[in-house]
Formats: structure tokens, sequence, C-alpha cells
């Protein structure tokens, strides 16, 4: 068992990103046995959650002409839209039902502030507005994340970048997470994690 200074960190394993749903990353259903298996040799768990309100900025639906997969400039940088998806109280937000983590401590909530996105579990896509975690983890004493779940090259790369920028030792545990790979997103994505320092297993 890892000792709670370790802590795995479970990415949005929801619904809407499964086959089938509003935003689907392939494969993304092959994530949950896995995590299941790594997170019973952990003893500190921290799940995430896409958490949108129905008029989110992010969600294309919200500017007409726009088509998912365009991007827009916004005041924070460029946003790319998407198809509405993880919308708060809905099945799709909800958590994949066989994913079985029952001893996990925590669950972050991220995007739920209409105006702004968040992939990363750390910070949200202002690159100002922490979400609180890296504080509620240094109160528990934890010096290494270990980050798995969907998708690679969003919202798990995101945020082991921030974890990392935090001052945490991070890995991403490749066999547990599932790519978008938006227009060669998930290269760019594992370039910019090593050249962070970030640990590939």
């Amino acid at each position: 068992m890892k000792p709670m200074s370790e802590v795995l960190l479970v990415i949005d394993v929801q619904n809407d990103f499964m086959p089938g749903g509003a935003l689907a990353v392939p494969h993304g259903d092959t994530v949950v046995p896995a995590i299941n298996a790594l997170a019973s040799g952990f003893a500190h768990v921290v799940i995430t959650q896409d958490w949108h309100p129905a008029g989110h900025v992010s969600f294309a639906a919200n500017h007409p002409g726009r088509k998912p997969f365009e991007t827009i400039a916004l005041p924070y940088g460029e946003q790319v839209l998407w198809p509405s998806h993880c919308v708060q109280d809905t099945p799709g937000a909800a958590l994949h039902a066989d994913l079985h983590v029952p001893h996990a401590q925590a669950i972050v909530r991220k995007g739920y502030q209409a105006g702004v996105d968040s992939y990363s579990a750390f910070l949200e896509a202002d690159r100002t507005t922490p979400t609180g975690l890296a504080g509620y983890l240094r109160d528990k004493g934890v010096k290494r994340v270990h980050c798995v779940g969907l998708a690679t090259d969003f919202c798990v790369a995101w945020s082991a970048l921030d974890a990392k920028a935090a001052g945490f030792d991070v890995c991403v545990i490749e066999h547990a997470c599932r790519a978008i790979d938006l227009n060669g997103s998930l290269g760019r994505a594992w370039a910019s994690l090593e050249a962070a320092g970030v640990a590939r297993e």
C-alpha cells in the first residue's frame, strides 16, 4: 500500500467521456478496471469531476454559428469549443458506475463557473483561480501525485503540469489514461510533460 504522502488523482472518469457519451474519449471505458486495480494500492485517492452549468462558455451550443472543436478567443486566451458535456446533475456528469474507489477522500469539482473553463484539477483556465486542491494536498502531507483518467492530452496533462508547478513530484500512469488526440494534442501533451519533469509510468 502506498503511503498517505502519495495520492492517486483520478481525473474525470465520467459518463460523458465514455463511448457513446457527449464528448467520448476513444476507449475511455478501458481506464475503469485499470484505475480500480491501481486504487486498491493507494491509501489516499482524490477524484475530480467536470461539473459545468448548462450555459458554460466552453460549449459550442452557447455560441450561435459555432461548431464543436472550433476555437474562440476569450479574455483568458484561446478556448476550444466542446459539445455540451458533464452538465451539473445530469447522468453524463456522473462518475462511471463501475468506478470502485470507496476510500476516496475528496471529490474536486471543476468548470462550475459559467465564464471560465477548467481542465486542470489545480487551476482554472484563466491560470489564476485555484481549485484549492494544492492546499488540500499540502495539508495532508502529500509529496507525490500519480495522475490517471481522462483525457490524457487535456485534463490529465494540465493537472499533471500544474501539480508539478505547485511543487509536487508527479507521474502520469499511461495505461490508466486515454486521449482525445485533437490535431496532434497527445504528442504535444507528452512533450510538455517531459519538458516539465513529469514522469511517465
